[in-house]
């Protein structure tokens, strides 16, 4: 396992982390603890060293079972991050939230302690004061070590939170098909921040098997999950890649790829950008998701249903593009449920006068009804 500062906080974090969110659950909707703890000590065991939880994930079970999971000489081994969902000028409660997130887990310190899923106007609006006080206060008091914030916003906003000087790290989304926030990587990384990425597999869209991503790799990979974490960790501005685990073959699985993974030398990551350039481009000539074309008169979800037909043409995700278009079927919008997929399509054509690009976006939705609903 390689292990990688975490910006100017001392920390020696893995690069691969496990993230608490998807730990395997019963039916009725709780977790299963003897299969989660097995797949966290596992996990520990074999070098993972850092451990991000919340306070709402798995029903709010989470942090209880990450806690029970450090007893015996584990809670020794790890960093342990949590974030604090908070999100009102009231530093009495933000501290309230964070004394019970500290008897949930059962421990007297937090490693890494996040504000969770901010954004520039909230920050300003709401945690500048009360809670970014009470941080403070937690910090000296030594009940957290480091303060982080997990980022939700766009990317142009990620700059303007790291230049407040309030944070040491950053969790945030990035992957082979979301790369919006490369370049606010690069910049919390040089400004001295940890970062920390969620979603390596890209909210699951990696984990189907593509072809077509394995050969963006100019690397011998066995899958796509696998593709998918050696990018992100091939970043040299990550400090970790954290994977949500909900079975222990998948944390074995995980631990070969970060074995094997490492830092991309400058003409791997030359040759992986002009691949995704190319890859982009082509995905371009079908659909950017600009939205103009909506909205709809019929209710379908013109760039979403093009957005798959993209996953499965340009970016081999098959099973994921299918399995996602069927349930366009039924879309909740509001308090409706309305028919989103292209099979709704009347061919009125009122969206294609409106696209900037002029795609027979008619056209496309019948090849999308054709390929996607077989």
């Amino acid at each position: 396992m390689e292990y990688r500062d975490y910006g100017c906080t001392g920390l020696k974090l893995s690069a691969l982390g496990f993230g608490c969110m998807r730990l395997p659950m019963t039916d009725d909707n709780h977790v299963i603890e003897d299969e989660a703890i097995e797949m966290l000590r596992h996990g520990i065991d074999n070098g993972i060293n850092y451990i991000d939880t919340a306070y709402f994930y798995c029903s709010h079970e989470s942090e209880v079972v990450v806690g029970k999971a450090l007893k015996d000489g584990y809670r020794e081994k790890v960093i342990l991050s949590t974030k604090n969902p908070v999100h009102e000028p009231d530093g009495a409660k933000w501290r309230e939230k964070l004394d019970e997130q500290l008897r949930k887990l059962d421990v007297d310190k937090i490693d890494v302690y996040h504000y969770h899923g901010i954004n520039w106007k909230d920050w300003n609006e709401n945690l500048l004061r009360g809670p970014s006080d009470e941080m403070r206060k937690a910090q000296d008091e030594g009940i957290i070590g480091h303060r982080a914030f997990s980022f939700h916003d766009k990317p142009e906003n990620l700059p303007k939170l790291v230049d407040t000087g309030e944070f040491e790290g950053v969790l945030l989304q990035y992957n082979l098909l979301d790369r919006a926030n490369e370049e606010g990587i690069t910049y919390a990384a040089e400004k001295g921040l940890g970062v920390v990425v969620m979603g390596p597999v890209g909210g699951g869209r990696l984990a189907a098997p593509s072809g077509e991503i394995a050969k963006l790799m100019p690397m011998d990979v066995q899958s796509t999950p696998e593709a998918a974490i050696r990018f992100v960790i091939g970043n040299p501005n990550v400090t970790v890649a954290l994977s949500g685990m909900s079975t222990l073959q998948h944390v074995k699985e995980n631990l070969v790829t970060a074995e094997n993974a490492g830092a991309l030398s400058v003409d791997e990551n030359a040759q992986i950008e002009r691949n995704l350039t190319e890859v982009k481009a082509l995905a371009d000539l079908y659909c950017t998701g600009c939205e103009y074309c909506m909205p709809c008169p019929n209710d379908v979800d013109i760039p979403r249903n093009l957005q798959l037909m993209n996953h499965y043409r340009v970016w081999g995700l098959e099973e994921y593009a299918k399995m996602q278009y069927a349930k366009l079927a039924e879309k909740k919008v509001g308090e409706e449920v309305v028919e989103a997929w292209a099979e709704a399509c009347m061919g009125c054509r009122e969206c294609e006068p409106k696209c900037p690009q002029d795609i027979p976006i008619v056209d496309q939705l019948e090849d999308v009804a054709t390929t996607l609903g077989a």
